[in-house]
């Protein structure tokens, strides 16, 4: 009577159990089949990567001509402008050169002239010149019949045809000399004679280097790296500070070689930064990718035909480009470490880049104005020296 009251109450606990189990079965199948459907529609068309970090260009500053250092007007974390003066050099030996060359500008001006009036006086040298021939060939011809009459002496016309002969050659000599005056000036105006040419360029050239005292930013950015102080004497291309522009920064994602093939340029990403957390999201898009691994660019390249050789995943740097507005709203730092998820459903993009255009990839301004400038001062020394006449 116990034995089958005891399977009796077994049965209702195993079918219990056993409901149990198939809950929990069916549990695990819906979450798989979930998991399934968040791995098709989402992990599967996504590449993503912690080992990313923020990139920009690194505009280093320096002279271009040599110098000491007499101010610093900008030091590190300053922002500054474009075409902003940031250290100034010790005009003296500038501005000395400057005044030597625009002596010699001048002095060159005047020899031109002088050479323009030297060039027309032998041509009225030519004329007398003319005459004098002219003048002997006339005494000449009236002693030559006098002589077939015995009416003069022999003597006297040799003396006649004497001077016919030596205003000939002295008139070839004033040609000559007219020639070689003329061969220096004739052709062009004074302003532009290459002896007054050549002397501008040097003025020129003495002027930009007085201009170039002051080391101004290139780009607005913000100064790192100063390592430029007062008193100071430097070298031109000497590194003086770094500006950064820190609204035109990038992503260099190092993504593993398995996971290149499913990505394309201008495919979008998501970026998250390490200083702003996840909630945070910067938007961009893939700009290009390395031609190389990492290791295939770094300073001493890893040698793997050895005998102990293991096998490393390498990774390749893919630069995200991030939108300049997120950046204006959220600034970030080179250097700092970001997560980046790239979205590959889109792939109609080519995997390597187009051919460079002849569109800069960056330029500036600051720096034209010196030329023009200069052109314009030396030609005011010119019409200074050109006199009235001119």
């Amino acid at each position: 009577m116990s034995e089958n009251t005891s399977v009796a109450a077994a049965l209702p606990q195993n079918g219990k159990r056993r409901r149990m189990m198939i809950m929990i079965f069916v549990l695990f199948m819906v979450l798989g089949f979930l998991y399934f459907l968040y791995w098709f529609f989402v992990l599967s068309i996504r590449e993503q990567t912690d080992d990313a970090y923020v990139n920009g260009n690194k505009v280093v500053i320096s002279s271009q001509v040599s110098g000491t250092v007499v101010a610093v007007f900008a030091d590190d974390t300053q922002a500054v402008k474009a075409g902003q003066i940031l250290v100034k050099l010790d005009p003296l030996d500038a501005q000395t050169a400057l005044s030597r060359s625009a002596s010699l500008l001048a002095q060159t001006v005047r020899q031109v002239r002088q050479q323009t009036l030297s060039a027309d006086q032998y041509d009225s040298v030519i004329v007398t010149r003319q005459l004098e021939l002219a003048r002997a060939h006339t005494d000449l011809d009236k002693r030559e019949p006098l002589l077939a009459e015995h009416a003069i002496a022999l003597e006297e016309v040799r003396h006649a045809r004497e001077a016919v002969e030596l205003s000939r050659a002295a008139l070839a000599q004033a040609q000559s000399q007219s020639r070689a005056s003329h061969a220096l000036v004739d052709g062009l105006p004074i302003e532009d004679n290459p002896a007054v040419q050549q002397a501008k360029t040097a003025y020129r050239d003495a002027w930009i280097s007085a201009k170039r005292n002051a080391v101004i930013a290139p780009v607005a950015g913000y100064v790192a790296e100063r390592s430029v102080q007062l008193g100071q004497h430097i070298q031109a291309g000497q590194p003086l500070m770094t500006v950064i522009a820190l609204n035109a920064l990038w992503v260099d994602a190092n993504f593993k070689e398995v996971q290149l093939r499913h990505l394309r340029i201008g495919q979008a990403a998501q970026v998250h930064s390490d200083l702003y957390g996840s909630s945070l999201i910067y938007h961009g898009h893939v700009k290009g990718m390395s031609a190389g691994t990492g290791s295939a660019f770094s300073l001493l390249p890893a040698q793997n035909a050895t005998g102990n050789w293991i096998k490393v995943v390498q990774r390749v740097p893919v630069r995200i480009q991030i939108e300049a507005r997120d950046l204006g709203k959220y600034p970030l730092r080179i250097g700092l470490s970001t997560n980046v998820i790239v979205d590959t459903k889109d792939q109609s993009g080519s995997v390597l880049a187009a051919q460079s255009s002849d569109t800069a990839a960056s330029d500036t301004s600051v720096y034209t104005q010196d030329l023009d400038q200069a052109n314009a001062t030396a030609n005011a020394v010119v019409r200074e020296n050109l006199g009235s006449g001119r």
